[in-house]
Parts: structure tokens; C-alpha cells; sequence
């Protein structure tokens, strides 16, 4: 029982904006370990080899990097819980940047300081990469970015993390791998060293890279520095043996910061490695624009939060330039730490600020840190972030890549490695261009095709013009066209249309519905109008339906638009008029039946023999002016006149030729040559546009053998067209002897 006047208050409840801050500072803290572990390893890969005795500068600058590049961020970024910092890719293009000068700088002048051109480099470096970046975005140019091709972006980060796996190995043996340094690899302590940098980095594989705990990363760190000493109490290796033999590093002295702004260094840089230097600064500023934006789009995916691409290239870039102006290098937002940072329960901009606070802790902490931990530690991790990153662009990339471009991805990484990153870059541009033409000009550019039996205008017609449409509806086909027409796609399209014209004769009209398609090159521009002259030869008339205006600038470039090509908006419409085309046409042509089968009917007293001889006649279409037959050709046919006017042409004085004769519609002629078989005497030729039968000496044999009857018939109806001629000719003549 509860006594009644006992009373219970209520447990005090957290103030919501001290919890918020509170889990921001505990996910700014989780993200400042890896901060701070990838820092120490940056720092050893970048002032590595001859800098190594300038290397608490190099932590100087990695920090003060980490410190300016977190503040910005947090403080202006649109995801206010992202962290930023130096990143792998972006360390590993500096530190070849730094090299190159380095060894450019040796190979010229080997008394000049070292130390003031570096830290130089490093500032104008990033300086320039945050204007670039900040141009990007005021621009709003930086998606262009997103239009490089994948094998290209793939191969140029997958380059970055073979040579972190490269630098790493000049952090543990102090030599970089390359045929003329081979010899000090022969020796067994190195051979060890690198043996348990990879046993380190088989360790972090199995175990970090598995669970991605906050803490994970430092406890595994720590204890491989446990193991690395107990392993030399064990084997009776004091500390200093261990640093004479190389397993641990030099302590380096009190990190000092110094800006590289100082007229007498400037005085002294060896400007005359500035272009070799330039294409190193490229890659720096392509690599961090990269970074940037695939890091930002991985955050959004990650948290299903938006971000502002070009606030976040212009925050990105101002970071850049304060860290270049305190002697830093480049860096952009974080995908682990920031998403680390939002796991832990950071949501606000305190954390990046945490971030800061921390990495600044670490210029006073760092160099005595530094001392005891051994090589293969810190070369294990770098071995690990270079191993990682060629496992998802040369192993992981291969399941989302066709082989095409799988290999070019591979060949960019071996020419960034033998040659360098401007080379790379355009040797990948122009294989990525290459590969995606050549795949482009795989994909077809019909999406489908059909004709008029199939597929009709929405107008409703009566059963005649369907039946009309359903025997003849062959005359029409279509062709929906899609994607980008350029010369491997168009020129594919014509091979089509050709074997199209050549599968379906009766074609006269060919529909391209470019409705899908998405543009029109020059190239493509030359293979329509080869369509063009195969269809003209045919007598197909063309019809470009949705046609935009500039696909249509392109195609009246080439004098492909014209006669034989005509341009309706759409599809609908454009099947309604060549309907009304081939209705028109067959009734038409129904009617010139009925008439000719009337005029054969009067001719030879019988329907059926009508019939027989329509039967045995070709139809011929001439225009005016056009020759039907010349004089001295062989007399192998005659000729019924259905529609229009021929006139009979001799020859006159002075090249010309003159009209004896003309005639119109429902007469004949050539019957005297048919029968007698002698060459023409005179040229006929149109005067009009004319409708002829044609009725040959092949058929007419064929009559005279297969239907006595209607053969008889028509060479009494020639002996009465000749009589009737006879006469007039007579009457003619008794006119001129008045």
C-alpha cells in the first residue's frame, strides 16, 4: 500500500537545447578520432622521403587544415552536422603534387630549402582550388562535373588509392617503390616492416571496415602500438633499437606554424618548376571538385537530407581558400565522419566546431604522440585507405560496368600512374567520349515501327476507306526514332530504311517520328539525306513528324529538307494526310478502272473479254514531255490512252522535230507495229500528264495462243482504227488538192 501523503515529484528533465548540444559534442567527438588518426596518416604521407625532417610542419598544416575546413563548414554548410577535413583522395593528389615539386626542385637545385617552396606550393595550391571551387558554384557550373564520364571519375580515384597504397610504403620504409630502389627492399627488416603494415591492414579490413564503430578505429589503433612494443620486449629490442632500425618514427619537434607569405621565400621559389607543376594542380583542384560533390550526394543519400550543391562548393571553396591563406591544404566534407557524427546523435553545427576544437588540441599533442607510435601502424592504416579505395573502383566498379568500360577505367589508373593526372585526364576524356559513342551507336535508334494496316489516324472513316486502308495501308510505315542521332546511330538507321524499301515495295510513304529523340548532329544530318535519295529513287515521299527546331536547323543544313520530304507537328495528322493520299489515290484509281474496263467493254462487245484483256495490260504513269517510245526502237507494244494527250514527233529541219499527229484519251496507238513487228517510224511522245496501258507482243502472243476470240477482236478493232485513220488522211488530202 502507498501511503496517500507520500508524494512524488516528477524526475528532472534534461533543458532540449543542452541535450542537442551535449549530442553534438559526442558525435563531434566520435568524428575527431578519425580526424585525427586520418590527420597523423596524412601527415606522414605528404611530408614523407626528403621532407621527413620537416614533418612537424606537415602536422602543422594537416590540423590547422582539419581545424578551418571543420569551422566553415559547420558554421555555413546547408547539412549543419557535416564534418569536414582533409580527405584521402585529397592528400593523396597533394602529396604527388609535393613530390613532384620536391623532386623537380633536387633534380635542378639541390641547395635550395626545401621547406618555404613546399609550404608555398601547399598555400597557392589550396587557394586556388577554393577560388575554382567557389566559381563552381557561383557559376552553378560544378554539376557539369557529374557529366564526366564514370570510367574517368573511376579511374582517376581509383589512381589516388594506389598511390596512397604506393605512399604508404614510403612511409614505412622511407623509400618509394620504384625499379632502382628495389635493392633496399631486399633487406629483412624492411621485408617485416611491410609484413605488418599488411598484417595492420588485414586487421583493420576484417574488424573496422566490418562494424565502422566510432571507437573501433583507435582501440585497434592503440592496440597495434600494445602489440608492436610488447613485441619488442618480448624479442629483447629496446626502444631506441627499434627507432635506430626504423619500426618507429623520429619524434618530430613542437608543431610550429609558420604562414609560407614572406617576400624574401617568395624571392627564393624556384618558379621555373611551376609548369611542371601545373598539371599536379589540376588533378588537386578536379580531384577535391569531386570529392565535393560525390561526398555531398553520398551525405544525402546516407541521411535523406537535401543538400545545396553550389552552397556547398562555395562554402567548400571559402574553407579552402582560409586554409591555403594559414599555409593548409585542401579538404571538403566528409561521407565516415559526417555520418558518424549524425549516428552519434550530432545534428547540429556544434559538432563541426567540437571537431575543431580537437584538432587544434592535436598540435600540441600530436608530435609527442607521433614518437611512440611504430610505421606499420600508421603505414598499415594508409595501406588500408588505399587498398579500400581500389577495392570499390577496380573490384566493386566491375559489377556496374560493361567491359568496354571497365578497361578504359583500368587503363586510366595505369596511365595516371605511369604518366600523371593531366595526361590522365585527357586520355580518360577522350576514351570515356569514345566508349560512350560507340555504346550510343550500339543503342537503337528505332524504339518501334509500324504501318498504316496497323496503326491509323484517330478519324473515323466509313467501310470503304477502311477496306481501302486495310489492303493498302502497306504504302505507309513508321518509324518512332529515340535517343540522340548522331553518326553511329544514323548511319545504323539507314542501313534500316534500306532494307525496309527493299522488303516492302509497296511503301510510298515513310513516317519518322522523332518525338523521342533527344538531338540531331551534322553526321546524322548526311545519313537522312541519303535516306533521302534511296526513297526518291522509290518514289517514297518522307514525313518528319514532332520535329524540333533545332533537329530540323540541323537536317535543312544539309539540303535534306525539300522536295519528297514533308514536315507535319504530329503523328495523328500526319497519318490522316497520307490516308487521304492512298484513299484518294485507290479510288481514284477504281474509277480509272471503271473507265478503262467501259472503254475496253465498247470495244469488244463483252464484259468478260474487257476483263481478260485489263488483265494482260500494264499501267504506266508519264509526265509531260516525257519520250514513251523513240523512233527505230523495236515496235514491241502498244499503247491505250486513257488519260491525257500524246503527240506523234518526225523529224525537221534543223535538229527539231514536229507534230503530225496528236491524240487524247480513249485512242490507241503503236497497234500497226504490234502486228507487223517493224521499228517505230515515229517518236510519241506526252504532251500531258497521261495514263497508259500498255499491252506488249509477249502478252498479245500469249492472247493470240490462249483466247482466239479476244485476239480476233482486237485486230478487227485495229483494221477499224486504221480504216478510220485511212478516212481521215483522205478527206485531209481532197482538202488541199481545192
Amino acid at each position: 500500500m502507498t501511503d496517500p501523503a507520500i508524494t512524488f515529484s516528477p524526475a528532472p528533465r534534461f533543458n532540449p537545447a543542452l541535450k542537442r548540444a551535449l549530442n553534438d559534442i559526442m558525435g563531434g567527438s566520435a568524428a575527431s578520432i578519425l580526424t585525427v588518426t586520418f590527420g597523423l596518416s596524412y601527415s606522414l604521407l605528404i611530408f614523407a622521403g626528403p621532407l621527413s625532417p620537416y614533418l612537424s610542419y606537415g602536422i602543422t598544416a594537416t590540423f590547422v587544415s582539419s581545424a578551418v575546413l571543420a569551422i566553415v563548414v559547420a558554421l555555413c554548410s546547408s547539412l549543419p552536422f557535416a564534418v569536414a577535413a582533409p580527405d584521402s583522395s585529397t592528400a593523396a593528389v597533394t602529396g604527388i603534387l609535393v613530390a613532384s615539386l620536391v623532386e623537380r626542385i633536387e633534380a635542378t637545385s639541390p641547395s635550395v630549402p626545401l621547406l618555404s617552396p613546399v609550404l608555398i606550393t601547399l598555400g597557392l595550391s589550396t587557394v586556388l582550388t577554393g577560388l575554382v571551387l567557389c566559381g563552381l558554384g557561383l557559376t552553378r557550373l560544378g554539376r557539369a562535373i557529374r557529366y564526366v564520364p564514370y570510367p574517368v571519375v573511376g579511374g582517376f580515384l581509383g589512381a589516388t588509392g594506389l598511390l596512397i597504397a604506393l605512399g604508404a610504403i614510403r612511409v614505412i620504409t622511407n623509400h618509394p617503390l620504384q625499379l632502382a630502389t628495389l635493392p633496399y627492399f631486399a633487406n629483412a627488416t624492411t621485408l617485416l616492416e611491410l609484413g605488418a603494415a599488411c598484417a595492420m591492414a588485414l586487421v583493420l579490413y576484417l574488424t573496422w571496415h566490418r562494424s565502422r564503430s566510432p571507437f573501433g578505429l583507435p582501440i585497434i589503433l592503440v592496440g597495434g602500438v600494445l602489440t608492436a612494443h610488447l613485441a619488442f620486449w618480448i624479442t629483447g629490442v629496446s626502444f631506441d633499437s627499434a627507432r635506430t632500425l626504423g619500426w618507429t618514427f623520429q619524434p618530430p619537434p613542437q608543431a610550429v606554424f609558420m604562414l609560407p607569405w614572406h617576400t624574401e621565400d617568395f624571392a627564393r621559389y624556384p618558379w621555373f618548376v611551376v609548369p611542371d607543376l601545373i598539371g599536379n594542380v589540376v588533378a588537386v583542384i578536379f580531384v577535391t571538385a569531386c570529392c565535393t560533390l560525390f561526398n555531398t550526394t553520398g551525405i544525402e543519400v546516407a541521411v535523406h537530407r537535401e543538400a545545396n550543391l553550389e552552397r556547398e562548393l562555395n562554402v567548400t571553396g571559402i574553407a579552402n581558400i582560409l586554409s591555403g591563406l594559414l599555409g593548409g591544404y585542401p579538404g571538403c566534407s566528409s561521407i565516415s565522419r559526417s555520418i558518424l557524427n549524425y549516428s552519434s546523435g550530432g545534428r547540429g553545427r556544434l559538432s563541426g566546431l567540437t571537431v575543431a576544437a580537437l584538432s587544434l588540441v592535436m598540435l600540441a599533442v600530436a608530435p609527442e604522440l607521433l614518437g611512440f607510435i611504430p610505421k606499420f601502424v600508421i603505414g598499415g592504416l594508409l595501406l588500408y585507405l588505399g587498398a579500400d579505395q581500389l577495392h570499390r573502383w577496380i573490384i566493386e566498379s566491375r559489377k556496374r560496368l560493361s567491359t568496354l568500360e571497365y578497361l578504359s577505367l583500368i587503363a586510366i589508373i595505369a596511365i595516371i600512374v605511369t604518366w600523371g593526372f593531366v595526361p590522365g585526364i585527357l586520355i580518360g576524356v577522350i576514351i570515356g567520349c569514345a566508349t560512350f559513342a560507340f555504346s550510343a551507336a550500339r543503342v537503337e535508334s528505332i524504339k518501334y515501327s509500324f504501318d498504316g494496316s496497323e496503326y491509323r489516324s484517330s478519324l473515323d472513316r466509313s467501310r470503304d476507306d477502311q477496306e481501302v486502308l486495310l489492303a493498302h495501308g502497306g504504302s505507309i510505315q513508321g518509324l518512332n526514332l529515340q535517343s540522340y542521332l548522331f553518326f553511329g546511330s544514323a548511319n545504323r538507321l539507314y542501313q534500316h530504311v534500306k532494307q525496309l524499301l527493299q522488303e516492302r515495295p509497296e511503301c510510298r510513304y515513310l513516317l519518322f517520328d522523332f518525338k523521342l529523340v533527344t538531338g540531331v548532329d551534322s553526321s546524322a544530318a548526311y545519313s537522312f539525306a541519303q535516306i533521302k535519295r534511296s526513297a526518291h529513287d522509290l518514289g517514297v515521299e518522307l514525313i518528319l513528324v514532332h520535329l524540333s527546331a533545332a533537329a530540323e536547323k540541323v537536317l535543312r543544313s544539309s539540303d535534306f529538307v525539300g522536295e519528297g520530304v514533308t514536315i507535319i507537328p504530329e503523328l495523328d495528322r500526319a497519318l490522316e494526310w497520307c490516308e487521304n493520299e492512298i484513299i484518294s489515290l485507290h479510288q481514284g484509281l477504281v474509277q480509272e478502272e471503271a473507265s478503262l474496263h467501259d472503254w475496253f467493254a465498247r470495244i469488244l462487245d463483252s464484259e468478260d473479254d474487257a476483263d481478260r484483256l485489263i488483265h494482260r495490260c500494264q499501267r504506266i504513269e508519264v509526265e509531260a514531255g516525257e519520250i514513251i517510245v523513240q523512233a527505230g526502237d523495236p515496235a514491241d507494244s502498244m499503247h491505250f490512252i486513257l488519260e491525257g494527250r500524246v503527240g506523234i514527233m518526225v523529224p525537221a529541219d534543223e535538229d527539231r522535230t514536229t507534230r503530225v499527229r496528236s491524240l487524247g484519251r480513249y485512242t490507241t496507238i503503236g497497234e500497226m507495229g504490234l502486228v507487223s513487228n517493224t521499228p517505230r517510224s515515229a517518236t510519241i511522245q506526252a504532251e500531258v500528264e497521261s495514263v497508259l496501258y500498255v499491252l506488249n507482243t509477249h502478252q498479245f502472243d500469249e492472247i493470240r495462243e490462249e483466247d482466239p476470240a479476244l485476239s480476233h477482236k482486237l485486230l478487227t478493232y485495229f483494221v477499224s482504227v486504221m480504216a478510220e485513220r485511212l478516212t481521215f488522211a483522205n478527206r485531209t488530202i481532197a482538202v488541199l488538192r481545192r
